[in-house]
């Protein structure tokens, strides 16, 4: 995604993501046989240091004056859905804008967005748009910080688009490119992330919310009594509309009803984020019925291979683990907390410039 304030073009292999005072970044090169080699990366949290202070140690990590490459992360922007208006190209941005100011959290002057085309567009009947809504605010906390440490900052981008460059790598491996590709990625202990692409384009995603300790929870036997039961026995959650049906954001889960409460076993919540993953799916093949899914891809750090196999077995979908080492060999060994924060970052490293959004 090309953002307005962009500065110039430029090919780079330094990511970084600044949120919630944690900063993450990626340094590469490119490797023999079209890989990329990991030079450097790593989580640094701000904690009780000033800016000043957080910003010089950055800097004695190298990573002063490089031209740099920023990802937000989901809780820093809304990814909305719209029918595309009928407007010229040069007019979508003012259009859309226009469409989403009773959609946003903000008031529409406080917010910088973009847009991009849902799917490949080669399907026929409505055509739709993503919108990108971030506050202005957390875009001038990205680009000072940017400013502080001398970066060039030509590109800023979003986390569902890094996820799609990687499960799109992953597909052409596989050579089903141009079949549906679901990904669903925990990179932290709050939300999961759930993107469908094909023929390297977005077509679908929803955020889902997880339960206070989920990582920690049992997902598989033992934990999911009465399996052979219906999926939906378990837990009665309202049906789930998709931001294209009704013009809105894409929903996340919700625990804070009456059947989530506090005092909940750990069973229900596991089955709930089930339910909510099975609908998702659901949803695509009778939304899509033309691109049946090839496949899922899974990421949960060390349980990446746990993910694959309950979800396998509860949807019915092949369902397979992303392998990080495999994409990007030798990377350095780090504590599997910032792996997990640091894996959309990669995604950014695999974005292709001739890319026109």
């Amino acid at each position: 995604m090309r953002w307005p304030w962009k500065r110039k073009s430029s090919f780079d292999q330094f990511v970084v993501s600044w949120s919630t005072g944690t900063f993450a970044y990626v340094r590469a090169r490119p490797a023999a046989d079209g890989m990329i080699a990991i030079q450097q990366l790593g989580v640094e949290r701000q904690g009780e240091d000033s800016l000043e202070d957080f910003v010089r140690r950055l800097q004695s990590l190298g990573l002063k004056g490089l031209v740099a490459q920023a990802m937000l992360r989901p809780e820093q922007y809304q990814l909305l859905q719209i029918d595309t208006p009928p407007v010229p190209p040069d007019e979508l941005r003012s259009a859309a804008r226009f469409q989403i100011r009773d959609m946003v959290n903000s008031h529409i002057d406080d917010i910088t967005l973009d847009v991009m085309q849902v799917g490949d567009g080669q399907q026929k009947g409505p055509s739709h748009l993503f919108v990108v809504a971030a506050k202005n605010e957390v875009v001038r906390e990205v680009t000072a910080l940017g400013d502080a440490l001398h970066w060039t900052l030509p590109v800023i981008d979003i986390q569902e688009n890094a996820q799609r460059n990687l499960q799109s790598v992953l597909a052409r491996q596989d050579a089903r490119l141009d079949r549906a590709d679901a990904a669903l990625v925990i990179s932290d202990e709050r939300q999961a992330v759930l993107t469908i692409s094909a023929n390297e384009e977005l077509f679908f995603t929803r955020r889902l919310d997880l339960p206070p300790g989920f990582m920690a929870m049992a997902w598989g036997d033992g934990q999911n009594a009465g399996a052979d039961s219906p999926v939906d026995a378990y837990t009665p959650v309202s049906e789930y509309v998709p931001g294209y049906a009704g013009g809105g954001e894409s929903h996340s889960a919700d625990y804070s009803g009456t059947t989530g409460a506090a005092g909940a076993g750990d069973a229900e919540r596991v089955q709930r984020v089930l339910v909510e993953v099975q609908r998702s799916l659901d949803l695509w093949d009778r939304t899509w019925s033309s691109m049946p899914l090839a496949g899922l891809r899974v990421y949960a750090g060390e349980r990446s291979a746990e993910l694959a196999h309950w979800l396998g077995r509860e949807t019915g979908h092949a369902v397979t683990a992303i392998n990080v080492d495999a994409l990007f060999p030798g990377l350095q060994p780090m504590p599997m907390a910032d792996q997990m924060v640091c894996l959309p970052l990669f995604g950014v490293l695999l974005r292709a410039e001739t890319r026109k959004l």
